[in-house]
């Protein structure tokens, strides 16, 4: 809903952006820290560092996956040293300066903040529980875990991009996708991983020949998704499923099939790339949008990656691993990664669209 009020001094409401996402990333780095306190790995870097992430892993206990992570994040937020963030990620050394430590572990100093951690971990029991249960084991935290609150904060904050972004700029930008939406026969659109049906909804209000059929594994999402298609007077033409995007099941031919912010959470990720290739017409395309990230790893980082590292280590990693065997993806899924992924999937025609997007990069897969 769009909100009417005064003439809006832009320099005011800018700042209170850059306010409360400065306030978003500390949250983030927050729990990592208490993480990182309360599963003891501050500690083993003291005392034992400089540290690889398998020596991190050995010293304190904890899976080498979600250590390689832990470390990441931290060198991404500057409280950690990396010798050489070039290096491969298994090669890398991690050190805790000694200033930070005694912020960190040094409970006589006047200088002591560690604390703050539990503050913000500690509101977040038992769901930091099972986080740390995960880090000791390589196990992960199902989506289900974390409640409603999750799910619709992750709705709320991408309906605005699909509303104003998807069909008034992205699908514009590949002329052919967009001719062959708005030609008959009427075309068919796939939406995998459709959440609250946002983008679906977005696409069949935009091309209303189109028939569109969103799929999600999450069954309140896809509750959800029914409520908002028929507030909005889509629902004739479209159909949400509550279906595994890599069940072999899933049929048909469609013009466009897309994804949005989920190709890393998943824990199957060719499966469900090979899926898309599957049931994608003759001549038909994919549109995959994912988080915007360097090439290659860089500590300290700018803040989008700190928000990115600290929704992994928090919430995209753990619920990955939550299915085994799982890629492991995490949020920060790298350009390169993703089209490893696409290639072992059967795609040898990958494009990265000129489309200029704070958070997301969007890729375009030809069959």
């Amino acid at each position: 809903m769009t909100i009417q009020s005064a003439p809006v001094d832009t320099d005011r409401r800018d700042a209170f952006v850059g306010r409360l996402f400065d306030a978003g990333i500390g949250s983030l780095e927050l729990v990592c820290v208490y993480l990182g306190d309360k599963l003891g790995l501050y500690r083993a870097l003291a005392d034992h560092g400089p540290l690889t992430t398998r020596g991190l892993a050995d010293a304190a206990g904890v899976h080498e996956r979600y250590a390689r992570e832990w470390l990441e994040q931290e060198a991404t937020a500057g409280i950690l040293d990396v010798d050489d963030p070039a290096r491969p990620a298994g090669e890398r050394r991690y050190t805790l300066p000694p200033e930070h430590a005694e912020v960190l572990l040094d409970g006589d100093s006047l200088n002591y903040l560690g604390f703050l951690g539990w503050l913000v971990g500690g509101m977040m029991q038992p769901r930091t529980g099972l986080l740390m249960d995960a880090f000791r084991t390589g196990g992960g935290v199902p989506a289900a875990v974390y409640g409603s609150d999750i799910r619709e904060m992750i709705a709320a904050g991408n309906r605005p991009q699909f509303l104003h972004l998807l069909a008034g700029e992205w699908l514009p930008a590949v002329p052919e996708v967009h001719a062959r939406l708005l030609a008959d026969p009427p075309a068919r659109i796939a939406d995998i991983a459709c959440g609250a049906g946002w983008s679906t909804i977005v696409m069949a209000k935009a091309y209303p020949k189109a028939t569109v059929d969103g799929y999600d594994l999450d069954a309140a999402a896809i509750h959800d998704a029914h409520a908002n298609a028929r507030a909005e007077g889509v629902s004739d033409r479209v159909h949400f499923r509550a279906r595994d995007a890599a069940d072999p099941d899933i049929a048909g031919r469609y013009d466009l099939v897309t994804v949005f912010e989920a190709i890393h959470d998943m824990a199957r990720p060719v499966d469900v790339l090979s899926t898309i290739r599957r049931i994608t017409a003759e001549g038909g395309v994919a549109l995959i949008a994912d988080e915007r990230v360097p090439d290659t790893f860089e500590a300290p980082a700018d803040e989008i990656q700190r928000f990115f590292y600290g929704a992994s280590l928090l919430y995209c990693l753990p619920t990955g691993m939550a299915e085994q065997p799982s890629a492991a993806t995490g949020t920060v899924m790298r350009t390169p990664l993703f089209r490893e992924y696409a290639q072992r999937a059967g795609y040898d025609d990958i494009e990265v669209l000129p489309i200029e997007h704070m958070f997301w990069r969007l890729y375009l897969l030809r069959r």
